[in-house]
């Protein structure tokens, strides 16, 4: 029993994928972010062209 509990202390592999998940979700917010931003500015001159086009 307690060589169980002593492995299963040491064992920090749910700590590391749990650490890679939040890596990925940090990088997928910075992502979403940044194409949002970009989205908006290519839609204002898009519009802005587009009224000039008329």
């Amino acid at each position: 029993m307690r060589k169980f509990l002593a492995n299963f202390i040491a064992n920090d592999d749910g700590a590391t994928a749990i650490e890679y998940g939040l890596i990925a979700a940090l990088i997928a917010v910075v992502i979403i972010t940044g194409l949002t931003t970009v989205g908006t500015s290519l839609n204002t001159q898009l519009a802005g062209i587009a009224s000039s086009l008329r």
